[in-house]
């Protein structure tokens, strides 16, 4: 690809971003993990900064979870919740009980929501990591959690 056809499609990308978040209120970035590599997925929302929230994470979670879980929590945000570190939030239609962690490198991750707000990764907006518990309710902290870690990965251990 030569410059200019990556400019006209970060272009047509950086126009269907600002669209979704004016129609729903957020994006969703997903970035697809290697299971053979042992790399996990990562979704993120775009939009959240913009009503004076940090951007919500979720990890080694299927696009259709990811986009579940990240609406169902959008949808809180935007309905006037603040999240804060250490909440821990349920869903109706998901088994799963939910952590909010504050995301110490968002730099590191949330690139596309740093090119939608124009800042640089070293200035990057904030984020919370929606750290799930396995089916036996446990987390990744405690003893005998059933998920492989680099699924999960704690906060600040893994990067986009």
């Amino acid at each position: 690809m030569t410059d200019s056809q990556i400019r006209a499609w970060l272009d047509q990308e950086d126009m269907m971003v600002a669209n979704m978040i004016r129609a729903h209120g957020w994006y969703i970035q997903y970035v697809m993990g290697d299971p053979a590599e042992r790399t996990t997925s990562i979704a993120y929302t775009i939009g959240l900064f913009g009503i004076g929230h940090p951007e919500l994470v979720l990890l080694g979670s299927s696009p259709g979870t990811a986009s579940g879980v990240l609406n169902d929590v959008g949808g809180r945000v935007k309905a006037g919740e603040k999240l804060v570190q250490g909440q821990l939030l349920t869903f109706e239609e998901w088994p799963h009980r939910v952590t909010v962690e504050e995301v110490p490198n968002p730099g590191d991750i949330l690139f596309g929501a740093n090119r939608h707000y124009k800042r640089p990764d070293h200035a990057s907006v904030p984020a919370f990591q929606l750290t799930y518990d396995d089916l036996g309710g446990r987390f990744p902290w405690d003893d005998e959690y059933l998920n492989p870690d680099w699924i999960q990965p704690r906060r600040g251990a893994y990067t986009a």
